[in-house]
């Protein structure tokens, strides 16, 4: 299985944009920029759907996890934090923030699948910075 994203870009770093379209067009010419990335741009950003990929990945992983340990999850809110050093133009992190409502989960069993997901999930295994979690049941 392959997935596919396009990028263009026109002019300079700091003053060009660019436009990110997907075959599914759920991003479709969305618009990325310098200010989006290093300061409050009203556009998307690399950082922001590297976040956005590794929260999604992460809570399905878990839905399978639990699954297969006969748990139903009624909902897992799922958020990421990527963090970048913008000095060395590197990413340093992400940050798993998971709120759940499982019924009939005990702590420990809980804590178990969330970190299985937080190491195994395919995003997790792609990054090379470390990975972070805060869980909690509701």
């Amino acid at each position: 299985m392959k997935r596919k994203a396009h990028a263009v870009w026109n002019g300079s770093l700091k003053k060009g944009e660019g436009q990110l379209t997907t075959p599914s067009k759920v991003l479709n010419q969305s618009k990325y920029c310098f200010n989006s990335r290093f300061g409050e741009g009203k556009s998307t950003n690399p950082d922001e759907l590297l976040a956005a990929a590794h929260a999604g990945c992460f809570a399905m992983a878990l839905s399978l996890i639990l699954g297969k340990e006969g748990y139903t999850p009624t909902e897992l809110d799922v958020s990421s934090e990527v963090t970048m050093d913008a000095d060395k133009l590197e990413l340093t992190g992400s940050h798993l923030i998971l709120k759940a409502t499982i019924p009939n989960i005990t702590e420990a069993k809980f804590m178990e699948c969330a970190t299985a997901a937080k190491e195994n999930c395919p995003m997790s295994k792609a990054l090379s910075f470390p990975i972070t979690m805060d869980a909690s049941l509701q």
